[in-house]
This record gives structure tokens, C-alpha cells and sequence, in this order.
């Protein structure tokens, strides 16, 4: 039980400082994507934000996933 107890904190952890990590680089992209398409720049700006990060995350999750199968084996 202790064990199982550990691994979940672990879990929780690092989840608790990826979500810290990428609020941080949420914020450094907007400010970039702000200074591209200007301070109140056009909801189409937003729209390209919310595409490129989406598709970001979908390939840095697919590469994790591989990766993790890989150490797995």
C-alpha cells in the first residue's frame, strides 16, 4: 500500500509541475504571437495560436508515448 501511495504522489507531482511548466510557456507563447500579430491582433491570430498548439502537443505526446514504449522494453 505504501508503495502504491508513493508512486501516485510521484505521479501527482509531476503532473502538478508539468501543468506549472506549461501554463509558463502558454503565457511565453501568447506574448510572442501578440508581438507578431500586435497587441490586439485579430481572433484569426488566436485561431493560428490555438492550431499551432494543439498541433505541438499532439506530436510531443505521440513522441512521449513512443519514447516511454521504448524504455518500457
Amino acid at each position: 500500500m505504501k508503495v502504491e501511495v508513493i508512486d501516485k504522489l510521484a505521479a501527482l507531482l509531476a503532473a502538478a509541475f508539468g501543468l506549472v511548466a506549461a501554463l509558463a510557456w502558454n503565457e511565453t507563447i501568447k506574448a510572442i504571437f501578440k508581438s507578431v500579430f500586435g497587441l490586439e491582433g485579430p481572433i484569426w491570430g488566436w485561431v493560428v495560436y490555438a492550431v499551432a498548439v494543439t498541433i505541438i502537443a499532439v506530436f510531443v505526446t505521440i513522441r512521449i508515448a513512443r519514447i516511454a514504449d521504448r524504455l518500457k522494453k
